[in-house]
């Protein structure tokens, strides 16, 4: 028989259906949800002239909470770091990139060695 530690995040008493195997994970769940709370907090009292439901509102907060740093580097003025274009079959992609980079790679140490 085999012991398996298993972390839940409890918010407002009510255990979260996630379920961590690694205590860190969990805490880092834990602050991004407490991050998306205050978010959630401090859209509801800004006073905006928009008429977001409350569950739109939670939802891009978590969603900011998810992406903070990309949200720090845009409140910074600076742009988003590039993200890996999400297509179906990525892997095509690196199996058609492949033979071109090893031909480069061959073929230099080729000019290398003439030149010497």
């Amino acid at each position: 028989m085999a012991v398996i530690t298993k972390y839940v995040v409890v918010r407002n008493g009510v255990e979260l259906d996630k379920e961590f195997l690694v205590k860190k994970e969990a805490d880092a769940y834990d602050k991004m949800l407490d991050a998306a709370d205050n978010l959630a907090a401090f859209i509801k009292d800004a006073g905006l002239e928009t008429h977001l439901d409350d569950a739109t509102i939670d939802a891009l907060s978590v969603f900011l909470a998810q992406n903070g740093p990309e949200v720090i580097r845009i409140l910074k003025g600076l742009t988003p770091m590039a993200k890996p274009p999400r297509s179906p079959e990525p892997e095509a992609e690196t199996e058609a990139e492949t033979p071109r980079r090893a031909t480069a790679k061959k073929k230099a140490p080729v000019g290398k060695a003439k030149g010497k």
